[in-house]
């Protein structure tokens, strides 16, 4: 079994930060690209970052110069620094894993069950 677990999430005023965590644990073999989604109320899910294996990253549009998605290979874990927050990045993120597990022969996706981030004074 393999699970992601998202923390990091929470209220916050406009132009605040928040630091989003998501850690891969179980039978897992090798992971390569991680990413951050988000997925506001009546919108499709959307890239948020994305960060390979040896570290190479990129960023939709709307948060270059405000995210930055960070990874600890040795603890199987990505972060989101999320920093000048406006109301329109109110959405839950979530993580994804593109991993091989132990024994598996494919790389596949995996999902956490989301944080929710709410920018709002």
């Amino acid at each position: 079994q393999v699970q992601l677990v998202e923390s990091g999430g929470g209220l916050v005023q406009p132009g605040g930060s928040l630091k989003l965590s998501c850690a891969a644990s179980g039978s897992i073999f090798s992971i390569n690209t991680m990413r951050w989604y988000r997925q506001a109320p009546g919108n499709q899910r959307e890239l948020v970052a994305a960060i390979t294996s040896t570290g190479s990253t990129n960023y939709a549009d709307s948060v270059k110069g405000r995210f930055t998605i960070s990874r600890d290979n040795a603890k199987n874990t990505v972060y989101l620094q999320v920093n000048s927050l406006k109301p329109e990045d109110t959405a839950v993120y979530y993580c994804n894993a593109f991993l091989r597990r132990i024994g598996g022969r494919w790389y596949d996706d995996y999902w956490g069950q989301g944080t929710q981030v709410t920018v709002s004074s």
